[in-house]
């Protein structure tokens, strides 16, 4: 999957609407395999991720939960230590 779609939900502070248009068009690039649509397609990659940026607002906001909210530097952090682990410190 797309590395840059992050995990949206159950944050501290919640998710920005950036935040959710960001995964959206790194979710219509992925299935659509392109970056930057032709003029010919645009319009429809546009609306596509608008729709999902809706869709996720709507399913984020319905979502329910009694865990902890997570904290996003720690999260932040543990993912570089993961990476680091992985791909050897740079």
């Amino acid at each position: 999957m797309c590395r840059n779609i992050r995990t949206l939900f159950n944050f501290d502070p919640p998710v920005t609407p950036e935040e959710v248009r960001a995964a959206s068009l790194q979710f219509v690039r992925k299935i659509t395999g392109f970056h930057h649509p032709s003029k010919a397609n645009e319009a429809a990659f546009n609306a596509a991720i608008e729709e999902i940026a809706r869709a996720s607002s709507r399913l984020l906001h319905s979502l329910e939960t009694t865990a902890a909210h997570r904290n996003r530097e720690a999260e932040a952090a543990k993912a570089r230590v993961r990476a680091a682990a992985r791909f050897g410190s740079a």
